[in-house]
């Protein structure tokens, strides 16, 4: 059955996945569940005349892990897998099949877990697999408009001058609702919520029990909903793991599996050579805030009014947004965040063919020269490869604050 396109947002990757097919044997689709990439596989499927088959579906699913060297012989010559996941078998079945006949787009595969932090699984088709990873919605793509705001930071591109309106409260919602279609698809933020909390709920009871025996699996939702308290912050192991009966070692590997099924991310510190008194503990950001507030019990009205909180989820929200920018970009983006032992930082510093850029988040309207300190003692560190250093804020002008230093309004994520 064939997928109404009409009713759906674009998805901008897509013009990544039919490029990738033609010259890739295999390109793999992953990301969280319920994020679209079934949808959007099927799509592109459907114009190239692939067949589909889901792994969802326990008889596909029992046939693969039964007979996999037979079950990949019997494929149709093009053909959507989807979950492949859950039949880790089959990677080596399919690495046979390819150098057997190797010819591009022959497989689509999408996958719920990252298999870049499973080696075993993503060395066995090296050379012939392009991975390829689908985010939640963004902003543009909710806006229906492709946005130019990475290629503005890399290229030095900002104008100076009022450019966008203030979002004011308008921001908060769009940071509470967060990017995944069916939570968004509901009328109220209570509906969002209830959709949210179920979707971790599943996922730990599915997805974690696909990827590892566990013995206190009713310990995982405690350890997100704390982790959604910490995004945004350097992640504290020990701090996590205070109201468990669980080793540090033990909670550090749960955070692990959270990570493989895209509910978390550790975010690692940017260093160099010049600089010797670099924090070198990544940063934990929720995966999606529309799944960080529900977890918290708070919607727009909450985060608005707490403006410590809505401070640190909106730099999640920015660095997941960047995230999902890039994500369909031409060229490869490597993202990190800065801070040195004085406690001067930058929240998001980007990496792009050897130039770095760095963004700062501020929930506020205002913008003073203070502000620009972390911008500047990286500026400093990078010398001739710093492109830009951008102060997103919550106002109407970009602002020059000197040598490729500007105050952006963070509608330009969106809007540009």
């Amino acid at each position: 059955m064939s997928v109404n396109e009409e009713a759906l947002f674009p998805r901008f990757l897509r013009l990544r996945i039919v490029e990738a097919l033609s010259d890739s044997p295999v390109v793999l689709i992953h990301g969280p569940r319920q994020c679209g990439k079934t949808t959007l596989a099927r799509l592109v499927g459907d114009d190239a005349g692939f067949a589909y088959l889901s792994f969802d579906d326990d008889v596909q699913l029992a046939a693969a892990k039964a007979d996999p060297v037979g079950y990949i012989a019997d494929l149709p010559e093009r053909v959507v897998l989807d979950e492949v996941q859950r039949v880790p078998e089959i990677f080596t079945s399919l690495k046979a099949a390819v150098d057997a006949r190797r010819a591009p787009g022959r497989f689509i595969l999408t996958g719920s877990a990252n298999v870049l932090l499973v080696p075993k699984l993503a060395d066995s088709l090296a050379g012939r697999m392009e991975i390829l990873r689908l985010h939640p919605l963004s902003q543009a793509e909710l806006s229906g408009r492709p946005s130019g705001f990475l290629s503005r930071l890399f290229g030095s591109g900002f104008k100076v001058g009022v450019s966008a309106g203030r979002q004011g409260r308008a921001l908060a919602e769009r940071v509470a609702c967060g990017g995944f279609p069916a939570a968004l698809a509901r009328a109220t933020h209570r509906r969002k919520m209830v959709w949210y909390r179920d979707y971790a709920d599943t996922l730990i009871q599915r997805d974690i029990r696909d990827l590892a025996r566990i013995t206190a699996l009713d310990a995982l939702p405690r350890l997100l909903a704390m982790a959604a308290g910490q995004t945004g912050c350097l992640v504290n192991v020990s701090e996590l793991a205070a109201p468990f009966q669980i080793s540090r070692q033990t909670i550090r590997e749960y955070l692990t599996l959270l990570s493989r099924i895209f509910l978390v991310d550790e975010l690692p510190s940017w260093h160099n050579n010049r600089m010797k008194r670099l924090v070198k503990t990544p940063k934990l950001h929720v995966g999606d805030t529309g799944l960080a507030c529900a977890l918290l019990g708070v919607n727009a009205d909450g985060l608005w009014s707490d403006r410590v909180l809505f401070g640190r989820v909106l730099e999640s929200f920015v660095y997941q947004e960047l995230k999902r920018l890039a994500s369909w970009r031409e060229e490869e983006c490597a993202f990190y965040h800065f801070r040195d032992k004085d406690q001067v930082e930058v929240d998001i510093v980007l990496e792009s063919e050897g130039r770095v850029a760095g963004v700062e988040v501020k929930a506020s309207s205002t913008v003073t020269n203070d502000d620009f300190k972390g911008l500047r003692k990286l500026k400093d560190a990078v010398r001739n490869n710093f492109v830009a250093g951008v102060l997103l804020y919550d106002g109407e002008a970009v602002v020059g604050f000197g040598d490729r230093l500007f105050a952006v309004p963070i509608s330009r994520l969106w809007a540009d």
